[in-house]
């Protein structure tokens, strides 16, 4: 009722609201994870990464060297340090011994990850991330052996995407 008598008081209403909203998404910082105007790409382009002890961990660390690189390899002159270790570990879903098909398992790869600055050594960031693989175990002995070993490479893959994601949202800060 008070809207109808003065249309005056509603278009300021309406001012203010407009205004109140605008207000609200100028406070929004939202920008791209992998911008190239917060320097993210060289930044992760500029990390050493720590020599691998396994077959699986180097998996893991050719994956990240690939995505922080772009491709073009390890830098020569880094600002940061990527020290990890990586664990891999083999399970049965099912304990059949009489099964006569494929068994199900999952094979679960873990690393903990320390980035630092090379500089001062002050530690940007530590964290623990793990990804699961599902695979299909035969009864042959290689084909075993094989499918585990592909389920560590896709899980350590995998598990690289998260941590190259992880140090990138570190390092747009």
């Amino acid at each position: 009722m008070l809207f109808e008598r003065s249309p005056a008081l509603r278009r300021a209403s309406q001012t203010a609201l407009v205004l109140l909203a605008c207000a609200t998404l100028a406070a929004c910082q939202v920008r791209p994870l992998y911008s190239s105007a917060g320097g993210t790409p060289a930044k992760l382009a500029a990390i050493k990464i720590s020599p691998a002890d396994d077959r699986v961990e180097q998996v893991v660390r050719n994956q990240l060297i690939f995505l922080t690189s772009g491709g073009a390899g390890e830098p020569a002159k880094a600002d940061y340090q990527l020290t990890m270790n990586v664990t891999s570990a083999r399970a049965d879903i099912i304990d059949d011994s009489v099964s006569v098909g494929l068994t199900p398992g999952r094979v679960t790869v873990s690393a903990t990850y320390t980035l630092s600055h090379i500089g001062d050594g002050k530690v940007l960031k530590t964290a623990t991330r793990s990804v699961t693989s599902l695979v299909d175990i035969g009864n042959q002995q290689f084909a075993k052996l094989r499918a585990y070993r592909d389920a560590e490479d896709r899980a350590g893959r995998e598990l690289a995407e998260f941590i190259r994601a992880d140090i990138a949202a570190t390092l747009g800060r």
